[in-house]
Formats: C-alpha cells, structure tokens, sequence
C-alpha cells in the first residue's frame, strides 16, 4: 500500500499493473480491500488504483465533516502524484457519490464511470432524518450500529448463504474510526442532487441496482436515468452487487472498460 499526504493528512492508495487507468472507489464502512477479488482480475490489462476514502482504511479523518467533494479532491490528488489524467471510474454506493462529485469538479478527466448500488439524488428529507439517527446511535453504541448496518445491506435471501463473507465484511467495517463515521454520514447528508450529469456527461455511464436493495430502492432510483443516455444494469439481489451479484459484476466492468478504450 501507498500513501500521500493531503492538506497534513494521509491518504492510503494501492496502485497495480499496466494499460487504462480504473479508479476503485468502495462506499461507507468500506475499504479499499472490498476489491480484492476484483483487482487481479482488472490489473491484468488496466493499472487500477484503489483509494481509501477519508476516514475509512488506512486514511486518516479531514475533518468532522467529510463531504463529497473532499473526497473527491483526495482522488484527484491521488491521480495527480500518480500523473494519470485520465481514467475509468468505478463506484460502489458512497463511492460512487463521490465518482459524480469527482465529475462535476474535474469532468475532462473522466474516461468513464460505473456507479455500482448508488444514485445521482441527493438524500430525501426522510434520509437526512436517518443520517441525524444514525450519528446519535453510532455515539452510543458504535459495534450495534454496525452489525446492524452492514447486514441490511444484503437482501434477506442471501444473510444465511452468504454468512462469512458478511461477517468479513464487518470484521473491516469494525476498522472504520468513529470520526470517519460521522464525518461520512454527515458528508452524505448535505450533498448535492447530481443528476445533471446523467444527462449532460460526455463519458459513458452505467447504473447498476440491485432489485432487493433496502437502502437504495430500485424504483425510486430506475427513475433517474430517464431521458439520459445512461445505461441501466439490474441485478436480482441487495446492496452489496460486488458479494452478492460478484461474477456478473465482474463481467459488467470487464466489457465497460473494453469499449472505452
């Protein structure tokens, strides 16, 4: 693992193999370790980089605030020391937040994005709701909050199949400071509706949803990419498409990143 250091904090990264540059950006309680079944398989014709985002990994906390665009001028710090300018991007639920908030800021250096279970929309008021609920629960019992958390985001069908892999999934989550926590959840409540660049971008994008997501529904979500040139992917099961949906992902980005070449 890499580091930089941005604005006196350091920022953890991973940069491996050769050909078009693919930034791996994973989502709240996440890591960049989230991809490393992904990783070998796209290093193989891409150089890919993941990036832990501010707060979570090995990357320290900004701030008590980390919004979208922070994290995204992490990215494009990254990028910079790197001296890639372009790549492919791709984005699971908070990653992919900040993916568009990187678009709207630097957007000539975008090849491409695939946001994966996230959406262009801001949060709903009944959201930001739950984000102030969040904050306080986390304060009083941070190991509840997470258990919690991370097993909705499975669909219910899956939570005994996939028993382990969830279980790993909080053992990293369980990494993640209490300050990058709040921070996330609070950076998330004020950003800003994105769906302009659905319309607008002059890279391709897909979305993917899951149709059993219980923290991103699927039909109050399908609705942003009317009228946009955006691709829609549905897959059958929760949140977490990179565990639950993991071989037809793969397939999904292995095609995306061969047609923009």
């Amino acid at each position: 693992m890499k580091q930089i250091i941005y604005k006196n904090t350091a920022i953890s990264f991973s940069d491996i193999g050769t050909g078009t540059a693919v930034v791996l950006l994973h989502g709240f309680l996440e890591n960049k370790t989230m991809w490393k079944d992904l990783t070998p398989i796209l290093s193989k014709k891409n150089r890919v980089i993941t990036i832990d985002l501010l707060g979570h990994g090995q990357s320290d906390c900004l701030g008590y605030v980390h919004s979208m665009e922070d994290n995204a001028e992490i990215v494009k710090a990254v990028l910079s020391h790197l001296r890639i300018r372009k790549a492919a991007f791709v984005g699971h639920s908070m990653g992919g937040y900040v993916a568009l908030a990187f678009a709207e800021l630097f957007p000539h250096f975008l090849k491409g994005v695939v946001l994966i279970n996230s959406t262009a929309k801001e949060d709903s008021n009944e959201r930001k709701i739950n984000r102030e609920r969040a904050v306080k629960v986390v304060k009083q019992n941070y190991i509840n909050f997470i258990r919690m958390s991370i097993s909705n985001l499975f669909s219910a069908n899956n939570r005994e199949r996939l028993d382990k892999e969830i279980e790993n999934v909080k053992l990293e989550a369980l990494k993640t400071p209490l300050q990058g926590i709040v921070a996330s959840l609070e950076g998330m409540k004020i950003r800003k509706d994105r769906q302009f660049i659905l319309k607008e971008a002059l890279f391709p994008i897909i979305l993917i949803l899951g149709k059993k997501d219980e923290v991103l529904l699927y039909n109050d979500n399908k609705s942003q990419i009317e009228n946009t040139n955006t691709e829609l992917i549905t897959f059958p099961d929760g949140h977490m498409s990179h565990i639950e949906n993991k071989e037809d992902l793969e397939k999904v980005i292995i095609s995306f990143l061969k047609k923009i070449k």
